[in-house]
């Protein structure tokens, strides 16, 4: 059998032959949620959880999008429901309602799921997007009440998200997620960080951070290395209030001028927290399609939401500890 060593070194050889032609690729081919991809991923896999679940699991997947189009969010949610299924861990409620993150309907709700819904303009707020900015695209049935209440319901429903978590709830953001309410002091310390920008999209080389993590023996103390946008955070992440799990080889990435200007220290993509009561789980690696078809990102997605959702026990004492 081939040994993962060598697997690794043939698929960063192929991302890099891939790099030139991805995006002349139909969009159709790449994004396209098709009965042999479900079949080919199926076959890739868990198909036991990492940790016995507690009880009956439920997961809200929220994918609404209301600024850049991460085009690969219909297969992460198609993922995280297939995930559940093989491994016996979680069902899923997929909605872009925001209605669901009421308190009265988040209590239904083991852990939320926020699927690459990057919001748009100066507030960078999903809610405020759909009740304000962008009503008439995505809220219409709001635009009938007054500025005032539709403000006053964007402030409500993120304070409802974040008593969520802090009172035991779980939070998953998966890649472009981390930009809901990008500017805001509360969500970026709930989530450990806040997005900053990235360079172009080019294979990206991430290390686990340590190999004899739950979380990250799946690699096997090996190098993950995938076709990615190499994300970089702001706000509440140079406190690395978090536990890391992977962290992206800024030696690898090309040149950028703005990385000039950014102060040095650990480049991490992916982490887990204690809020609260809550846990959080970030990972940044998926935002093209074909990381998926490397098993090892689905046992440490799996992995990631067991410990969301409090059913997986870890190490998850913070760096600044």
């Amino acid at each position: 059998m081939q040994s993962r060593r060598a697997f690794m070194s043939t698929v960063t050889a192929a991302l890099c032959a891939a790099m030139g032609t991805f995006n002349t690729q139909a969009a159709a081919d790449v994004y396209a949620i098709t009965p042999e991809w479900q079949a080919a991923i199926e076959k890739l896999m868990p198909t036991k959880a990492m940790a016995v679940p507690k009880k009956e699991r439920t997961l809200l997947v929220f994918s609404l999008i209301t600024g850049f189009d991460h085009k690969v969010a219909p297969k992460t949610a198609a993922v995280i429901r297939m995930l559940g299924t093989a491994a016996g861990a979680w069902k899923v409620v997929e909605s872009n309602d925001i209605e669901q993150f009421r308190p009265e309907n988040l209590k239904r709700y083991d852990a939320v799921v926020l699927n690459n819904n990057c919001p748009t303009g100066k507030d960078r707020d999903i809610f405020r997007d759909v009740l304000v900015n962008l009503v008439d695209k995505h809220g219409a049935k709001y635009k009938a009440l007054p500025l005032a209440e539709r403000e006053a319901l964007a402030k409500a429903l993120l304070d409802s998200l974040l008593s969520y978590v802090e009172k035991g709830g779980g939070l998953i953001a998966l890649h472009g997620a981390i930009a809901n309410f990008n500017y805001d002091d509360r969500f970026s310390a709930l989530l450990g960080g806040s997005f900053d920008f990235h360079p172009a999209a080019q294979v990206v080389t991430l290390n686990p951070v340590d190999a004899a993590h739950p979380l990250t023996k799946c690699f096997e103390g090996q190098a993950f290395v995938h076709q990615d946008e190499p994300y970089l955070f702001n706000r509440a992440y140079p406190k690395m209030a978090f536990k890391p799990l992977l962290e992206m080889d800024m030696s690898r990435i090309k040149t950028d001028k703005r990385l000039e200007k950014l102060p040095p220290m650990k480049r991490y993509t992916a982490w887990i927290r204690r809020h609260g009561k809550g846990r959080v789980f970030y990972c940044s690696p998926s935002h093209f399609p074909a990381s998926f078809d490397q098993p090892a990102l689905l046992h440490f997605m799996l992995g990631g939401i067991q410990y969301a959702l409090g059913d997986l026990d870890c190490d998850d004492t913070p760096v600044a500890q």
